[in-house]
């Protein structure tokens, strides 16, 4: 079946405290997102690549696709929207033909092949997969100045490329936006669909602070 990726990348570099945002700094030479891009040409190269990425950065990133030469991986821009939800909605309107859509964070840069080979199988015949990993710290429920164990063996780490099948993603996307959506599958879940998890890869971390970004280097290394 046909097969799309789309990459969202709205960061600002706040929490990483840099005035590049986060998407855009440099990895092993060269932006994070371009590592997560190539990720997904490699495992599939007729994937169509789709990237929102908010208007006033869509040059910058012009920009840098000249300086690293990053002529190999066509893509098609899009613009982001006010939130994470109105970005993949913008997106999806890329969508021509019945397909497996993967939606993935553009500071992941670390997802493995077999993760998303995984989520793109699943998805295909079950309709969606979301790839998660186990919880290995103690977790506590907090409810203002009360607090308690849980059981951590409860709980998964959700981790993106998120992929359904055409159908479903896009029906879902034509809801109106809630605030209680905080990922892909959250979406998908409020017109009553069963979500299917899968085996993430535990490097698969998303970028966001400076540690994080030094983790990555470390694990590229």
């Amino acid at each position: 079946m046909h097969k799309y990726a789309i990459i969202v990348a709205g960061g600002k570099g706040e929490r990483m405290g840099t005035e590049i945002p986060k998407q855009f700094l440099e990895l092993a030479g060269k932006p994070i997102i371009m590592h997560s891009l190539e990720k997904f040409k490699t495992t599939f190269p007729t994937i169509e690549i789709i990237l929102a990425l908010p208007e006033n950065q869509i040059d910058f990133w012009k920009e840098l696709c000249c300086k690293h030469k990053f002529t190999t991986i066509p893509h098609q821009l899009v613009k982001g929207g006010e939130t994470r939800f109105h970005s993949v909605k913008n997106a999806l309107e890329l969508v021509k033909q019945k397909s497996i859509i993967a939606i993935h964070d553009g500071v992941r840069p670390l997802v493995s092949t077999k993760t998303i080979t995984t989520c793109f199988n699943e998805a295909e015949k079950k309709g969606n997969a979301i790839p998660v990993v186990p919880v290995v710290e103690s977790l506590r429920y907090v409810n203002n100045e009360q607090n308690e164990a849980v059981k951590r063996s409860c709980y998964r780490l959700v981790q993106t490329p998120q992929c359904f099948s055409s159908e479903i993603i896009l029906k879902a996307y034509q809801q109106q936006f809630d605030v209680n959506f905080t990922d892909d599958a959250s979406v998908a879940e409020k017109l009553g669909e069963m979500i299917h998890l899968v085996e993430g890869n535990t490097e698969n971390i998303k970028i966001t602070t400076a540690t994080d970004l030094i983790i990555a280097e470390a694990l590229l290394k």
